[in-house]
């Protein structure tokens, strides 16, 4: 059983459900999103702004507030609520030194108040950066994205029942098997379009006034698809060589895409966490390891829980 709550100026409603709650989440720039249709009655009185809460079987699944509704002739209104990460697509600019990723997270975090759960230190010191005009998101996930860079350690940021949270993927590994037996279908598909064979990073040097080159390939795999160069002019000082090997681990190998369609729903499965694939027949590759969740929709009736997942990956293919 499920429980849906919205809360105007005090006053707790628990409105009659029309058909399915969907609830979706993605791993990058995107906020948690749950969708619904009550039915309008002479007591439920809500509006834009107001808190939603929905619980599965008395575990939190989703908080965040009404953001859009609307109504048809058969009194049905269709609600869409986001959680607080939404906030995180507004703009601004901010120039900072010397500050970590989970820095800069609690920095953004403080100024949009915006409420804050845990957040894992990244380690990982950005010595200067410049963001100018740009959303909350892209300045996180900039910051995330050097970190992974320099560290090649993975951190999601998500709103965990309506705390802001920062975490790395191994936090967020679940005991979960996600097979035939539990799914309905799937779509495998593999591709080179976000595949790099050859680095080539360049610094320009300050100090000595020469442009620093940094270059990592892999010359059997160029002679078997050509060269596919991924170029990154870097603006700070960073460790180029392990920069330039560390992408080239990331991207050397082909894209594999695994969709997910009706599998048995689980409300601990939201994107960014790593669920058990076993699929060991899938073409040219068996899949029997962790696979890093991209996309989960959450389908939840009366007696019904079901979920659709986009997992993608490239070290986490067996």
């Amino acid at each position: 059983m499920y429980e849906l709550i919205i809360e105007n100026n005090g006053i707790l409603y628990s409105p009659l459900v029309e058909g399915k709650i969907k609830w979706t989440t993605e791993r990058k720039g995107t906020p948690g999103k749950l969708e619904f249709n009550v039915v309008q009655d002479k007591y439920l009185n809500f509006e834009e702004g107001n808190p939603v809460r929905f619980k599965k079987d008395d575990k939190n699944v989703f908080f965040g507030f009404v953001w859009s509704k609307k109504r048809n002739k058969d009194e049905i209104i269709s609600v869409t609520a986001y959680d607080q990460l939404r906030y995180l697509k507004y703009k601004d600019t901010y120039i900072y030194a010397k500050k970590k990723a989970s820095d800069l997270v609690k920095m953004i975090a403080e100024d949009m108040h915006l409420r804050v759960g845990e957040i894992e230190d990244t380690e990982y010191i950005i010595m200067h950066r410049i963001r100018d005009n740009e959303t909350f998101f892209d300045m996180i996930y900039d910051a995330l994205q050097l970190t992974f860079d320099n560290t090649k350690k993975l951190y999601i940021i998500y709103d965990d029942f309506g705390a802001l949270a920062l975490k790395n993927i191994d936090s967020l590994r679940l005991d979960l098997i996600v097979g035939r037996d539990t799914v309905e279908n799937f779509d495998y598909s593999t591709d080179l379009d976000n595949t790099y064979n050859r680095i080539k990073l360049s610094y320009d040097n300050e100090n000595t006034g020469k442009r620093e080159i940094y270059i990592a390939q892999d010359s059997n795999n160029m002679t078997k698809w050509g060269v596919l160069q991924y170029y990154e002019k870097i603006n700070e000082k960073t460790n180029g060589k392990l920069k330039a090997d560390t992408l080239l681990q990331l991207y050397n190998r082909k894209s594999r895409s695994l969709s997910i369609k009706n599998a048995l729903g689980d409300v601990r499965v939201r994107a960014g966490t790593s669920v058990f694939v076993d699929l060991p027949e899938l073409g040219d590759i068996s899949v029997q390891n962790y696979m890093l969740v991209e996309k989960a929709v959450h389908y939840f009736s009366d007696n019904e829980h079901f979920m659709d997942l986009e997992v993608k990956g490239r070290d986490v293919w067996s």
